[in-house]
């Protein structure tokens, strides 16, 4: 599938000089991988929140969106916070 227009995108990974981006289409995840260079410099981490203009699987424009990927910590951060609490154990109901 050739991917044209805009979308959202999150950045898996940079291995060497590639970042690896999860391309949202309609729903379903499209990996993606593209030269670092064309993810703007504040945006290469993991998990960074991008809206990009695609022509023929290449970036045409990637703007890096500070507050999505903020939300996406944060919610990352509650459900790792939630999984992790330990469940009650059955002998602590006699106490």
């Amino acid at each position: 599938m050739t991917l044209d227009g805009q979308y959202r995108a999150v950045l898996d990974r940079i291995e060497n000089d590639l970042a690896v981006l999860e391309v949202d289409v309609d729903g379903d995840l499209e990996e993606l991988v593209v030269s670092v260079e064309h993810i703007p410099a504040a945006a290469r981490e993991p998990d960074a929140v991008l809206e990009v203009i695609l022509g023929d699987d290449q970036i045409v424009d990637a703007t890096f969106d500070r507050r999505a990927t903020r939300r996406r910590r944060q919610h990352s951060q509650r459900r790792f916070d939630r999984l992790s609490r330990r469940p009650p154990r059955d002998d602590d109901d006699d106490e």
